[in-house]
């Protein structure tokens, strides 16, 4: 049975009433708790029940305390205690024992109880105060909890921004590099990943990767993969040998079949009128001059990790003497356009860069399509961005290396 009642002393307009569950099969011990709650200058929204099962049925509703009778029809002792702990969720718990079984009460406390009281030792002041202090105890242990989930979380991505996100590794000042991310919803980073290096012999190699998935493992695994990315790359591996050697080690560093990465792979060779473009099941990246466009995509490969003994073959782009390249990851345009299911597009994020006043300025393009995007969708994107562009302006002509 459950019953609802209102201690009956008066509050002021503005004060919220605590929302008490009262767990007790006796209905003489329930009336005297209630009774008892009177007697403070505080009132309470009190849910009576008589067992753990209906306790746990009422928990799905919030209730700032919890107090239990250790000795239920249903479940004793700590059975009982943990049950309701499993189902308090932010709710304080404070225990009730009988006057011959007070070391339950300790034991109670030490698996998780905010505090206990000895049925027959209790006036109202003594109830009420116990209840508030139960409460504040349990809001100061969540927000600890969340101060230090908080913590790890940013010690996490600063570790793995290390990893996935690294200076861009130059020698040559003519082209321009521009970089950015935007982590997902949860503000802990993903599997997508980018670098750009240069070779020896003036060649500029850039990568961007998205690992199928979200969350650590995806992550640990991007960073597996750009610095693998970066290493073949400075080792002086032909670049048709790259990515093949990327899958190998996707497929090594996995923890499921299943799952696999994108990446779309740039060269730029020294005299800077040409370049490779590889795409290993990522979708084609933007020319930005002299006007927003799709590039080809006539020699696009599968994803890595997608089939045993994958071939990709590179695309020869004819550069014109001033050009900039914009690479990015899928996160940039699948995000909701307002409310309904309609998602922006690889269409519509090519006309929003179109259309924006930085379209000449790539710093400040990336910066305007990120705050668009995310204005369209209503709030943070749900997957991570990167977003690289590669620039040869007209100033760079003639610019010296070094």
């Amino acid at each position: 049975m459950i019953e609802t009642t209102t201690t009956s002393r008066p509050v002021e307009p503005d004060d919220v009433k605590p929302r008490l569950l009262l767990v007790e099969d006796d209905d003489g011990d329930a009336f005297l708790v209630t009774e008892l709650l009177d007697e403070s200058d505080w009132r309470w929204d009190v849910l009576h029940v008589q067992s753990v099962a209906e306790a746990t049925a009422a928990l799905a509703a919030h209730h700032d305390c919890v107090l239990l009778d250790l000795g239920l029809p249903d479940a004793q002792g700590l059975d009982a205690l943990r049950a309701v702990l499993d189902a308090a969720g932010q709710a304080a718990v404070v225990c009730l024992t009988g006057l011959d079984d007070a070391h339950r009460g300790v034991a109670a406390v030490a698996a998780g109880a905010q505090d206990y009281l000895v049925k027959g030792k209790v006036d109202g002041e003594l109830l009420h105060r116990a209840l508030r202090y139960a409460v504040e105890r349990r809001r100061a242990e969540e927000q600890s909890r969340q101060l230090y989930e908080s913590r790890i979380r940013a010690t996490e991505n600063a570790r793995l921004e290390r990893g996935l996100l690294p200076q861009p590794h130059m020698r040559s000042a003519d082209l321009d590099i521009v970089t950015r991310y935007r982590p997902g919803r949860d503000s802990l980073l993903g599997g997508d990943f980018y670098d750009v290096v240069e070779t020896p012999d003036g060649a500029v190699h850039l990568v961007v990767g998205d690992v199928a998935g979200h969350g650590p493992d995806e992550a640990a695994l991007g960073v597996a993969l750009r610095i693998a990315w970066r290493a073949l790359v400075l080792s002086g591996m032909p670049t048709e040998q790259v990515l093949p050697v990327l899958q190998d080690v996707l497929v090594a560093e996995r923890r499921t079949a299943e799952t696999f990465t994108t990446a779309c792979m740039l060269t730029v060779p020294p005299g800077r009128r040409e370049a490779l473009l590889w795409l290993a099941g990522h979708h084609v990246p933007f020319g930005l001059d002299p006007e927003p466009h799709l590039l080809p995509a006539t020699t696009r490969g599968p994803a890595l990790g997608l089939l045993p003994q994958p071939a990709w073959a590179p695309l020869r782009l004819e550069l014109p003497e001033s050009w900039r390249i914009m690479v990015f990851t899928d996160g940039l345009f699948e995000g909701r356009v307002g409310d309904g299911p309609r998602r922006l597009g690889k269409e519509g994020l090519l006309e929003m860069v179109r259309e924006s006043p930085a379209v000449g300025d790539s710093p400040a393009l990336i910066d305007d399509v990120l705050q668009q995007v995310i204005a369209l969708n209503g709030g943070p994107l749900t997957d991570d961005v990167a977003v690289v562009t590669v620039g040869y302006p007209a100033t760079a002509h003639g610019r010296s290396a070094g």
